[in-house]
């Protein structure tokens, strides 16, 4: 009888105590959605002239009549497309093209719906003659940053001499994991005189793009870099395919190369019809791109993403008739000189990447 009591004491020890010793030298992790998103939000300015700035196209009594009222509709919009695109949960990140100066940032993000989100942001302050730089909201609960610097595009090469435009915008920050992320935010110079004509520009400001990328590659232990925004070219162009050779992620996940770049979208630009975040002369392309370098699309890592997890936001409410070619087209805030009270004359664009941490 004592030995029975004796084994049944050690039996009812051995289940008290067996979930401590199974978990010993574990850690429990979480698992968080983490969303980034791109959009050129199209000419956000204030109404007030900044000296540092080409802004005189929008004030008072400019030929577009730019006034508080329309500026507030205009921070509003933003901020409802912003939320919108999360899910109703505001993004991670944010990379934002077309933005006027420090000015209307503060007002996006603290005196709009977002105000409710807490996000911080870092810009450039850039010599583009339009007035215009980018910047890039992010969550600090998510992500803490590190450093933050322009890179600047110049105005000369060799013989050739170009327009002053936007730097690019160089954003480094420990994710909850305390994995390192490098976020490039970029709006490559426009196609304005033609797209044959301005390409040698946008060729050149990828040529420093790609330098800036490669120094992470050679620098970082593990690099992880995501590059966001406006390239005004398609995933075809030498931009993309050619200068930063992003081509789309290989079906065959054994392909797979940890020091190359990846376009999330690429594949469903090459295959959907009417797919695009643009919309010119008829015809949808996809100028607002997400390009990650392969060590973000590895499954077996804390922090990743698939190019089925990325996409363009097509709300219908960002959407208008196209009385002229047909369908839809995004609703922007002026169609010409006439005002419209939309949003962008962009869709944004936006990928889930899975966070363990």
């Amino acid at each position: 009888m004592n030995n029975n009591c004796y084994t049944l004491k050690w039996h009812l020890l051995f289940l008290l105590f067996f979930p401590f010793f199974t978990l010993y030298g574990q850690t429990k992790k979480d698992t968080l959605s983490f969303r980034v998103v791109s959009y050129n939000i199209e000419n956000l300015f204030d109404c007030r002239h900044d000296t540092l700035k080409n802004d005189y196209e929008f004030l008072p009594d400019a030929m577009r009549h730019w006034n508080y009222t329309k500026y507030k509709k205009k921070l509003d919009a933003i901020a409802r497309t912003i939320t919108a695109v999360g899910g109703w949960t505001p993004p991670a990140l944010v990379a934002l093209c077309e933005v006027e100066n420090d000015s209307v940032l503060r007002d996006l993000t603290r005196r709009s719906v977002l105000k409710e989100a807490g996000y911080r942001y870092e810009m450039t302050n850039s010599p583009d003659q339009r007035g215009i730089d980018v910047a890039l909201l992010y969550q600090r609960d998510q992500f803490k940053l590190i450093s933050h610097q322009g890179i600047p595009i110049p105005h000369r090469s060799g013989k050739k001499k170009f327009r002053p435009t936007r730097d690019i915008l160089h954003v480094c920050g420990m994710l909850l994991n305390s994995d390192t992320l490098d976020i490039f935010v970029v709006h490559l110079p426009s196609r304005s005189g033609g797209a044959k004509e301005s390409e040698p520009y946008r060729l050149f400001a990828a040529g420093q793009l790609k330098a800036a990328v490669d120094s992470i590659y050679y620098y970082r232990h593990h690099p992880q870099i995501l590059i966001m925004g406006d390239f005004n070219d398609y995933p075809d162009n030498a931009s993309v395919n050619k200068i930063l050779s992003a081509e789309a992620p290989p079906q065959n996940g054994d392909s797979l190369q940890p020091q190359k770049l990846y376009h999330l979208l690429a594949r469903k630009s090459a295959i959907r019809k009417h797919f695009g975040s643009y919309k010119y002369q008829g015809e949808w392309g996809l100028l607002d791109h997400i390009i990650v370098s392969g060590t973000l699309l590895q499954p077996d890592t804390d922090f990743c993403t698939a190019e089925d997890k990325a996409d363009v936001f097509h709300s219908s409410f960002l959407l208008t008739e196209d009385k002229k070619y047909g369908g839809v087209q995004p609703f922007r805030t002026y169609y010409g000189m006439k005002y419209q009270g939309g949003y962008s004359d962009h869709l944004p664009v936006w990928a889930d990447f899975r966070l363990i941490y």
